[in-house]
């Protein structure tokens, strides 16, 4: 899992909320929001959304949304999972993504069933961006299940029987018609997920929904409204609508709604229909400007992380393509174990009888460098007591060079002992990173972007790889400095 600060990452993308907006006045975004009821039979349904998006095409629909369950709901868990397909090689997506490169517009396919081949027994719930040359651009496993239960009522609905939930916050999509923050169905009463997208400079966000008819009438309107209003952003809710089977009935009333929070379109409980409306980047401006919410934050007093964000596509929903070894594994000559890779030896700046420090290949700051018993011991509790007396006298020096060099009081010093502390290589390492005043927002924050720095082969944003050139420039600097040290140190004790 890679972690990241929505405090961090707020002033990043605070500073272009209106600058984005202002460099596309005058600039108006067609788009169509569409309203369906699926039903059991999926070549019905696909004629449906084909239907749809040629006349959305033909109506001048830049980007047309549909919702969730576009591609089928059944009246039975077995036949939810056994119908579903996986989303590349899968025929359902497959289509659609023909339907986006054959009309030229953007789709926003709202809540596919994704095939789960690890676990037949359950699937995922998965919104898909395809861009108009049919490319998968961006997915998002729905978060938040509907799980309800109240056998008084005889009411029982339970998305967690047949689905898993998904493991990440999907950073906000750029589109040709804004940047979209990705949701489904359920998620809308989750205020946190649409303020980290908002954060994020999301300027539209989209909660596809195949919404019951009780809770529709009573929530729908106010809780679209609500995210709009408080994240002044677009929110656009396709929807299911009307009776799919004997079980299921669905409110209908897909929505799209404006950063003031009035409602600009509204399908009603019309089956196999859609509205095109134009999204203004001037109203957007205009509304972020004259009452800045999001500058009056107090992110002294709170603030809100994502703990597991992604902004790339998960590797099962991209096509195949082999992640080139980082540099310290072909390298040739002398190297060392480092768990499943090795580092040459030319990237090893100290080395004592029993444990060596080397220079990193993706740094959280500048300076951090690692430490490492130099037989394979996967945790603390595999040394020796002669390895961890070794280790952790290494780990003292290093920290001195390292504050040293870098002119620096402080150093963060930190184990991630085991894979629930963060651990992706299985071989006890010591990060040393020296600390300077304003490094971080919050100096806790290092931690956050510490376990996710090299989540390189997840399908997550992480750190470039450094180049071997780099890396041994960098140990051979440090060799010579700590040399100069111990020199110095000798020096001053006789």
């Amino acid at each position: 899992m890679r972690l990241w600060s929505l405090t961090l990452l707020t002033k990043i993308y605070q500073r272009d909320f209106t600058r984005h907006a202002s460099q596309k006045t005058k600039m108006s975004k067609k788009i169509a929001v569409c309203q369906m009821t699926s039903v059991a039979d999926k070549t019905q349904n696909l004629q449906v959304v084909s239907n749809l998006v040629n006349d959305a095409a033909n109506d001048g629909a830049q980007m047309i949304f549909f919702p969730e369950a576009c591609d089928y709901i059944c009246d039975n868990k077995n036949d939810i999972v056994k119908f579903a397909e996986p989303i590349l090689g899968g025929n359902t997506v497959g289509k659609y993504r023909e339907l986006a490169a054959k009309h030229k517009v953007w789709l926003s396919m709202g809540g596919v069933h994704e095939k789960d081949d690890s676990r037949p027994d359950k699937m995922y719930n998965t919104h898909i961006i395809i861009d108009s040359n049919g490319e998968i651009v961006q997915t998002y496993r729905k978060l938040h299940l509907f799980d309800v239960e109240i056998p008084e009522k005889n009411v029982r609905l339970k998305e967690s029987d047949f689905s898993h939930p998904g493991a990440h916050v999907v950073t906000p999509v750029d589109t040709p018609v804004g940047r979209i923050g990705m949701a489904i169905c359920y998620d809308m009463r989750f205020p946190e997920l649409s303020t980290a997208l908002a954060s994020m400079g999301a300027e539209i966000l989209t909660y596809p929904s195949a919404f019951t008819k009780v809770t529709g009438a009573a929530h729908w309107h106010v809780l679209l409204r609500s995210r709009a209003i408080e994240n002044q952003t677009y929110v656009i809710a396709a929807a299911q609508t009307g009776q799919h089977n004997a079980k299921r009935q669905s409110y209908g009333h897909a929505l799209c709604v404006d950063p003031w929070g009035e409602v600009i379109a509204d399908c009603g409980e019309e089956t196999s229909v859609y509205k095109v409306f134009e999204l203004s980047s001037d109203k957007l401006a205009d509304v972020r400007r004259n009452m800045p919410v999001f500058q009056h934050r107090r992110r002294d007093i709170y603030s809100l992380y994502t703990l597991a964000l992604r902004k790339s596509p998960l590797p099962a929903h991209k096509p195949r393509t082999e992640v080139p070894d980082s540099p310290v594994r072909t390298v040739s000559g002398p190297t060392h174990v480092f768990g499943h890779v090795r580092v040459p030896d030319t990237c090893v700046f100290y080395k004592s009888k029993l444990t060596y420090a080397f220079v990193n290949l993706r740094c959280v700051i500048p300076g951090h460098v690692l430490v490492a018993p130099l037989r394979l011991a996967e945790r603390n509790r595999d040394l020796t007591p002669e390895e961890a007396d070794d280790f952790y006298r290494t780990v003292i020096l290093v920290q001195k060079l390292m504050e040293k060099v870098h002119n620096t009081q402080s150093c963060t010093v930190t184990v991630q002992d085991g894979p629930d502390a963060g651990q992706t290589v299985k071989h006890l390492h010591c990060h040393v990173m020296p600390r300077k005043k304003g490094d971080f927002i919050d100096n806790d924050l290092i931690y956050l972007e510490l376990a996710k720095h090299d989540q390189f082969k997840t399908g997550h944003p992480a750190k470039p790889a450094r180049s071997l050139e780099e890396m041994q420039e960098e140990a051979n600097f440090l060799k010579k400095e700590l040399e100069k040290m111990i020199k110095e140190e000798n020096l001053l004790s006789r």
